[in-house]
């Protein structure tokens, strides 16, 4: 299944997304899709590792800070959990938090999105129980609420880049563009990030498989 996906990302990603970060003192990781200051390195550019003189070990840090870092490794049990009970890969769903909140379980954006995974109250109203949707803030609850709808999105679309379209965008638009990655800047960056990452966990998890896969045209 993995070799499979393997085989798709590489002729999902585009060539132009980038994913600039960098660990603080206090040991969370902060991203972003271009150098906000000089704190930020390259992470991920084109498909795998960024390389850049004097930094090429930029992109691997922070790789290497998913798999160490107390915050990411708290919801790990819950990653598994969420992915084997509703039919998701648990890297994708690491990467997904990766980009929305950068594991920052109390983040609340400006329009109400919440938690890890950033669930909007209209998403909870769909993919959570009224008892749920209360404490949407908790870890747990918003990685498996996260995960459902995602597991949904990607039955409706068929496709990973369109069901993460629809998670930003909404699935109208999505639907408006031929069920593709709609022409908006904001998502299409939204999506080239997750699967740029995603890409990159996929090669550090499988390494060997990865480097052995041959593309026919």
């Amino acid at each position: 299944m993995r070799a499979l996906l393997l085989l798709l990302l590489v002729f999902a990603l585009p060539a132009r997304a980038e994913l600039w970060g960098f660990v603080d003192a206090g040991g969370v990781a902060h991203f972003a899709p271009r150098q906000l200051d000089a704190r930020y390195t390259p992470v991920l550019g084109g498909v795998g590792m960024q390389r850049v003189p004097g930094k090429a070990d930029a992109g691997l840090a922070l790789l290497n800070w998913l798999d160490i870092a107390p915050e990411v490794k708290a919801v790990q049990p819950w990653l598994r959990e969420a992915a084997a009970q509703h039919g998701v890969d648990a890297d994708l769903l690491k990467a997904i938090i990766a980009v929305e909140s950068g594991y920052q379980r109390n983040a609340v954006s400006p329009r109400g999105a919440t938690g890890l995974m950033q669930i909007t109250p209209e998403t909870a109203s769909r993919y959570a129980t009224p008892a749920d949707a209360a404490r949407l803030i908790e870890p747990r609850i918003n990685i498996h609420t996260g995960a459902r709808m995602l597991a949904d999105l990607l039955r409706r679309f068929g496709r990973i880049d369109a069901a993460l379209a629809a998670w930003n965008a909404g699935e109208g638009a999505v639907r408006r563009a031929g069920n593709r990655v709609p022409d908006i800047d904001e998502t299409q960056a939204h999506v080239q990030l997750v699967l740029e990452l995603y890409w990159a966990l996929l090669q550090q998890g499988q390494p060997a498989r990865a480097q052995r896969l041959t593309l026919h045209p």
